[in-house]
């Protein structure tokens, strides 16, 4: 089986710190390849300033580029919302028999955990990857058996503060792919 991680946000937009994280669990965990699940709504965020999903879903696609460790996902896009993530895992694990999927995720996330809906179905059905957040610990699903914590690199990097930086008119184009500048950009994205 081929094992799967499940990489799932607004990505509003996705920046290097997503791209970068993404590029260690790959190549320092027994992941065999990364999905992007580009989230068409997060119930526990506001939605007033995620930009279409189509236009996610295109920067997702050029920040990957030709990178066959990764694949972007529009699954969620065809699932009810809002996005729940044991929606998604078991839509993805129905359709994919021969993926192993592991669901990847930040302390922050597995701190508040158990406000996800049937999140004991997702601990109890996938394994979950978690990176540090600073100001997390993961409370007291940290040590859950399917719960593996990892020591990657903590990249304090937002899209809320590129959105905002972009508002203010400063230049982000070292915080993104290049080719998410550039579109970002011609289209006058956040301003």
């Amino acid at each position: 089986m081929k094992k799967v991680g499940i990489y799932s946000g607004s990505f509003n937009p996705i920046h290097h710190g997503h791209v970068m994280l993404a590029n260690y669990l790959v190549e320092f965990s027994d992941l065999d390849e990364l999905w992007f699940v580009v989230t068409p709504q997060n119930p526990l965020k506001n939605k007033e300033d995620l930009l279409d999903d189509d236009e996610r879903l295109k920067m997702v696609q050029l920040a990957v580029g030709d990178d066959t460790r990764f694949f972007v996902s529009d699954v969620e896009m065809h699932l009810s919302t809002p996005s729940y993530t044991i929606n998604t895992l078991t839509a993805l694990s129905e359709q994919y028999p021969d993926c192993e999927f592991v669901f990847i995720c930040g302390m922050d996330s597995l701190q508040n955990l158990k406000n996800w809906r049937e999140y004991q179905k997702i601990l109890d059905n996938y394994e979950l990857l978690v990176f540090p957040r600073e100001g997390y610990d993961g409370g007291e699903l940290a040590n859950y058996p399917s719960v593996n914590i990892l020591k990657t690199p903590i990249l304090e990097i937002s899209s809320t503060f590129i959105r905002h930086s972009i508002k203010e008119g400063r230049d982000v184009r070292h915080f993104v792919p290049e080719k998410v500048f550039q579109y970002i950009q011609e289209h006058h994205f956040y301003e």
